[in-house]
């Protein structure tokens, strides 16, 4: 079945350009014109991703996302205008996955897009196996089921988040550097800047600690991150 996408623009041509860019690549997409509309239109039937703009009137793409991530992980792409890396970071914090810039090309829309969604893992029907789970201590990271958990409490993880987490956790005595995260994370043919990488870790710390684990990353300085002793 083909992936269906909700784009989220007050600007119609923006939000026919992107739909037909996704139409084009064999994805299904709804369309809303605000932020109250995509959030019912998600209520009403829910999407597989989220291209959603940030600067829009009434409500804003960061109090969407705000809402939505209080009952969904959906993947969640923003849209910005605004050339400060600040509005993209915060995005990124409160539960984005990624973020184009205004303008945009629609190509590389549709290579993150792609990306994200190749992170996305379906739940297994069956229970996996134990040999799918990567224990390391408290932490538990199941890829087949999308699951990370810490002491048996569930870790509420992005995509994007999940991605990075499973390649850390793969390999715990191993340093890696923000371009191979990013490579685990990203298409190849998608480029995304270090801060963006330090932005996700950042989150993915936070989330961890509201579980009760003190540190899951550490920083090698100079380097890059590894898995914290669990």
């Amino acid at each position: 079945m083909s992936k269906q996408i909700l784009v989220v623009d007050d600007d119609l041509h923006i939000r026919e350009v992107i739909s037909f860019a996704l139409e084009k690549a064999g994805m299904s997409v709804r369309q809303a014109g605000d932020g109250r509309e995509a959030v019912q239109s998600f209520r009403e039937q829910a999407a597989d991703l989220l291209v959603l703009d940030i600067n829009m009137p009434e409500m804003d793409g960061l109090e969407v996302c705000r809402e939505l991530r209080k009952t969904s992980n959906v993947p969640i792409l923003f849209l910005s205008s605004r050339d400060d890396e600040i509005d993209r970071i915060l995005g990124l914090e409160i539960g984005g996955d990624d973020y184009v810039t205004k303008p945009f090309s629609p190509r590389e829309l549709v290579a993150r897009i792609n990306a994200i969604l190749k992170r996305t893992q379906p739940v297994s029907a069956e229970p996996s196996p134990p040999s799918d789970h990567l224990i390391r201590g408290k932490l538990m990271v199941s890829p087949q089921q999308h699951l990370a958990t810490w002491d048996q409490q569930a870790v509420h993880l992005t995509a994007t988040e999940f991605g990075m987490l499973i390649l850390l956790a793969r390999h715990p005595n191993r340093v890696f550097n923000r371009d191979h995260i990013m490579q685990q994370a990203y298409d190849n043919q998608v480029y995304v800047s270090d801060r963006t990488i330090d932005s996700h870790i950042r989150h993915i710390r936070q989330k961890f600690v509201e579980v009760g684990c003190v540190n899951i990353i550490d920083t090698v300085h100079g380097v890059g991150y590894k898995l914290a002793p669990c």
